[in-house]
């Protein structure tokens, strides 16, 4: 009994550890991320420091501002905030050389005729919205600091440079995080959704679905294709700047917004069921479709992330073919003619939207493929070190 009780320390002290580990695996995206924000601040104040200039401030929040959770999102970041700061500041700097403002009244006037077109042109182009921030510094700073305008100006441009400058070379050598890793990874969690979804969908065949049912069933997956699509054109901003030989995201993309019009249909169609006998018929083999189907879609979801080889299609073609020929007894059977207009509709619809989403699968096994084993040979050009996807 004391030799079991002696234990439990170590036996907590175990489970305590791999619980910890666990949390590290699941949000190492994350604590990567707060350990570059954190090195490319420290970094940026040492340097700002070193280089003596008036505000290290703006070096420190521009170094935290673009390293961002990818090497392409920081590149974004950095190119935006840039042409931001260098516009704002060459608009400022000029208001404020050209127009003398040494009363409270002319600098209110000032401020006006600097912040109102920029405060336009930001809303109309949002990744822009430093510019007027940037106007407003380098025109109010000269009145804290006895600085000129254009001195105020030329050093918030070398301060925003100096920051992005730290805040890219962070995001290349400590911990890089590839757009195209959490492609796989975002593009794997849709495949699950649908799939989940999917068999949700073809089971109200057999009992119908309300409005609500559809919902539930599809929510998530719409905003996770608007999050896939961001990361997809980061992903791409790395391949335009030769940081990744990774393959092209754009026909993944297109796939599975076209799996998730797919399921738009089956949506339309569930939310009837269908009459009897059919519904006895024909569930019976649309529920192994869909099930075949979905262990398809997270099939690929898995090689997604693995890097593998795309999983075989031949299960969802064969139930899909046994499916098929049992539509073919009924209607020989005449058991479609006396359904209403509207239920036979519903009922060719369900061929139609397995159909098209069996034309959608093949496009997702040849993307899968593409992103798969032979996708390795050719790893990305080495940014600080990054590990394989």
């Amino acid at each position: 009994m004391t030799s079991d009780r002696s234990d439990l320390p170590l036996k907590n002290l175990g489970l305590r550890w791999r619980w910890l580990r666990g949390r590290v695996i699941r949000y190492r995206v994350q604590i990567a991320l707060g350990l570059r924000v954190t090195i490319a601040a420290v970094v940026a104040l040492v340097a700002a420091q070193l280089l003596d200039l008036p505000l290290p401030l703006w070096a420190v929040l521009t170094a935290v501002i673009v390293t961002q959770m990818s090497v392409g999102r920081s590149l974004k970041a950095s190119s935006d905030y840039l042409m931001g700061t260098i516009g704002g500041a060459l608009y400022g700097g000029a208001i404020g050389v050209l127009i003398p403002h040494t009363t409270e009244l002319t600098l209110l006037l000032v401020l006006v005729i600097a912040v109102a077109p920029l405060a336009v042109f930001a809303a109309i182009r949002q990744n822009m919205n430093v510019i007027p921030i940037t106007a407003i510094i380098v025109l109010l700073v000269p009145t804290f600091t006895r600085a000129s305008p254009l001195a105020s100006a030329i050093n918030r441009v070398l301060e925003v440079g100096l920051g992005a400058i730290v805040g890219l070379l962070v995001s290349f050598l400590v911990l890089p995080s590839s757009a195209h890793r959490q492609v796989r990874q975002v593009a794997a969690r849709v495949l699950d959704l649908m799939a989940r979804a999917l068999v949700g969908l073809v089971a109200g065949l057999s009992r119908g679905l309300t409005n609500d049912d559809l919902h539930r069933l599809q929510d998530g997956i719409g905003q996770t294709l608007t999050e896939i699509t961001t990361i997809c054109a980061e992903a791409e901003r790395e391949r335009a700047a030769r940081l990744s030989s990774q393959p092209d995201t754009g026909p993944l993309r297109r796939t599975l917004q076209r799996l998730r019009h797919d399921l738009v249909i089956v949506g339309r169609v569930a939310g009837t069921r269908l009459p009897e006998p059919m519904q006895s018929r024909l569930t019976p083999r649309v529920s192994i479709v869909a099930s075949s189907a979905a262990t398809f879609l997270q099939s690929c979801g898995f090689a997604l992330q693995a890097g593998d080889a795309a999983p075989s299609l031949e299960p969802f073609e064969t139930a899909l073919k046994a499916y098929e020929a049992e539509v073919t007894a009924v209607r020989q059977e005449g058991l479609t003619r006396v359904l209403p207009g509207e239920a036979a509709e519903r009922f060719f619809a369900v061929g139609f939207a397995l159909e098209q989403m069996h034309q959608n699968l093949v496009d997702l096994q040849r993307v899968v493929s593409e992103w798969g084993p032979d996708a390795e040979l050719n790893p990305s050009p080495p940014i600080g070190g990054e590990e394989k996807n």
